[in-house]
């Protein structure tokens, strides 16, 4: 291996903060004493990221995705179709919206804290720990989570209206903002239909009217939605996902509470229907549902057949508690 860390910044990602990172990063690295040729930096370019990825994969013992959740899924998403997943560790220095996946690794607290030198002096030192990684419909990565529904027809909207100029600002807190308003443009929304089939933790196959539902959820990590946890006890390295169908709204608002409002904990219980632990599943969805992945909309991308199954595990940087 060419160097030991090998950087990928969304140049874009954080309101551009990944420009001050790149930045910043030579007097950090002196710092460590680490010499210019143990690393190297580079932004993402969107139209060959899968080129740069793969390069990347191939000259180093660990990457540094620096981004939101989608960067690491794009990383990930390269890594299942090459032989890099048991070779290479990831990292990740966290600049989205929601930061999911940085949450359960420890690493967002840490970074919003303390600051960007604080997580890369602790990043670069960290243990890594195995993580699962899924294949949707054999093809693209999930890391975090998938769902369709209410909560994917407001990242499809938010997307939109984010492509077409209607958020002109790219602060984080002005884009939760943004969000909560097509929260309320989006309230009434429900599944048009579909079915979804699983086969749980025991082997049993079991299958799901959607209907009229709200959103159903499948998680690999213990945090949705900017923290909200309704998985439960969610193990990112078991080998099982979990699944949270929600039927009505007063389910939902309870699901993206729990994590970040611990008093509505006994009204989640109590009204939300337990997750349930799953080996792979399948949904049927009727044509042009909402779905979205790891917090990027997926809408007329998967097709209305989506499978989920076990691809493989990584190694992932982790903060300790």
């Amino acid at each position: 291996m060419a160097f030991k860390f090998y950087f990928l910044i969304n140049p874009v990602s954080g309101g551009g903060k990944g420009k001050l990172i790149r930045e910043f990063l030579p007097e950090i690295m002196e710092s460590m004493d680490f010499a210019a040729d143990e690393w190297k930096v580079e932004f993402t370019r969107y139209e060959d990221m899968k080129g740069q990825i793969l390069e990347a994969l191939s000259c180093t013992e660990t990457l540094i995705a620096v981004g939101g959740d989608g960067t690491v899924s794009s990383v990930l998403s390269t890594m299942l179709s090459s032989d890099f997943s048991n070779k290479v560790k990831i990292g990740l220095i966290p600049l989205g919206t929601g930061n999911d996946l940085a949450r359960v690794l420890n690493l967002y607290k840490a970074f919003a804290d303390q600051g960007l030198l604080f997580l890369v002096r602790r990043l670069l030192r960290a243990d890594a720990v195995p993580f699962d990684i899924w294949k949707v419909n054999g093809k693209y990565a999930l890391a975090n989570y998938f769902s369709g529904g209410i909560d994917a027809r407001i990242a499809h909207d938010f997307n939109h209206d984010r492509a077409t100029g209607m958020i002109s600002s790219n602060s984080v807190i002005m884009n939760k903002l943004h969000y909560v308003r097509r929260f309320f443009a989006d309230r009434n929304y429900c599944l048009k239909g579909g079915t979804l089939r699983y086969v749980d933790k025991d082997g049993v196959k079991n299958t799901v009217d959607l209907k009229g539902h709200r959103t159903v959820i499948v998680g690999n990590i213990p945090s949705f939605a900017s923290g909200a946890n309704p998985f439960f006890k969610s193990d990112m390295a078991d080998g099982l996902l979990e699944v949270v169908d929600v039927p009505n709204m007063l389910a939902f608002l309870l699901a993206i509470a729990i994590g970040n409002i611990p008093v509505v904990g006994h009204l989640y219980k109590k009204y939300l229907r337990k997750s349930t632990k799953v080996r792979s599943l399948e949904f049927k969805f009727v044509p042009n549902e909402f779905l979205q992945l790891d917090g990027e909309d997926m809408s007329g991308k998967l097709g209305e057949t989506v499978s989920i199954e076990f691809a493989s595990q990584v190694q992932m940087l982790r903060l300790g508690d």
